[in-house]
């Protein structure tokens, strides 16, 4: 990664200012994507934005800004984006700041001595130049200040392209189609790029994110992830008919590649699922959702006997034996075991409990 330093003016990088949702931000004379189209949206807040501007005021340094020199006459914005649009809405009069002189003001009514030392002001910007993956790894370096990138607002910014940039409209705008779909089933915010990302995780299989990004590289749409993500979110509506909020943020694509071509009844889930909800003893009801596919315990968490649960269940042993076995056995060589089975209707009860030496206890379960 080759790094240039060089100091460039607020009025230098106003010139040619453009904010265009689907064509993106330009700006330094319309060489600068600021906020390419594959980009997040700005998420600065408003005090976030005020604070930029009042740096500039105050004459004070902001931090050193980087960009991508595409060595072809133009330039992209590698890390501070949110401080570029910031001093760019604010000249272009689209909010107002309170001056440390007490006065708010938005561009246009600036004193002119203070509209001028404001243009005036000197920006610090390192161009970049070098391999993606140099990009990648400068860019985890860099990217701690402000409102730092996730890993796929990451991936975004280097594997740019008209695959991203059409991805970055059904999945990243605020509204979009697949937060329009899949809101109900999806956590995150799709202006940080977590559709897009869930998306992904769906379609990828066993290769990575950035691995299925990469044989996307060339290609003008992404309808084949579309497409896979509309699939996912019809297959859960129709083959779970009744929504609860628990269903949100399950990891729908892998239930969706093993189960998608069973012969699953929606109803008979329901009535099982309707079950479960009622069942004191899971403490994950979310997980139901994957267990009553699976079959896999684990999914539930279900409620454990307590330690001073399994001390009374020994104490009531007759000389520590275990009753199956009858060896006498250390407390802490003994497990609580439900004497009717939890997958036979069995609560976590103390009319349902034994102490079982370990042994024993695996046997039990294993047939």
């Amino acid at each position: 990664m080759k790094i240039t330093e060089k100091k460039i003016s607020i009025r230098k990088l106003v010139e040619g200012y453009a904010d265009n949702r689907e064509e993106g931000v330009r700006a330094y004379g319309g060489k600068l994507e600021v906020r390419p189209p594959y980009q997040r949206e700005f998420v600065y807040k408003d005090e976030q934005r005020n604070a930029v501007i009042n740096t500039v005021f105050q004459d004070f340094p902001l931090n050193i800004l980087y960009w991508i020199d595409r060595e072809d006459g133009e330039y992209e914005v590698l890390d501070g984006q949110q401080r570029i649009i910031s001093i760019c809405q604010y000249y272009n009069n689209e909010f107002i700041v309170t001056h440390p002189n007490k006065n708010r003001y938005n561009f246009q009514k600036l004193p002119s001595d203070i509209k001028k030392e404001f243009l005036n002001y000197s920006l610090v910007v390192n161009f970049c130049t070098g391999e993606p993956s140099e990009k990648i790894a400068w860019f985890r370096v860099i990217n701690v200040a402000g409102e730092p990138l996730n890993d796929q607002e990451i991936l975004n910014a280097v594997h740019h392209g008209a695959w991203v940039s059409d991805a970055k409209i059904k999945f990243s705008k605020p509204g979009c189609a697949a937060q329009d779909i899949g809101s109900n089933y999806v956590n995150g915010s799709a202006i940080r790029q977590d559709y897009l990302r869930t998306a992904i995780e769906w379609i990828k299989g066993k290769e990575t994110v950035e691995d299925y990004m990469l044989k996307q590289s060339g290609k003008k749409h992404s309808t084949e992830l579309w497409s896979y993500f509309e699939n996912v979110i019809n297959w859960v509506e129709n083959t779970f008919i009744e929504y609860r909020r628990e269903m949100k943020g399950i990891d729908w694509g892998t239930l969706y590649a093993e189960y998608r071509n069973r012969d699953l009844d929606p109803k008979e889930l329901e009535k099982r699922i309707k079950e479960l909800m009622k069942d004191e003893d899971i403490g994950s009801k979310k997980g139901i959702y994957s267990y009553v596919l699976t079959k896999d315990r684990k999914h539930l968490n279900l409620r454990a006997f307590t330690n001073k649960e399994r001390r009374e269940l020994y104490e009531r042993l007759e000389n520590g034996k275990c009753p199956k076995c009858g060896e006498k056995k250390k407390f802490e060589e003994m497990e609580a075991d439900h004497i009717t089975p939890w997958s036979e209707g069995g609560a976590t009860r103390m009319d349902n409990a034994q102490m079982l030496c370990a042994k024993c206890n695996r046997e039990k379960s294993n047939k």
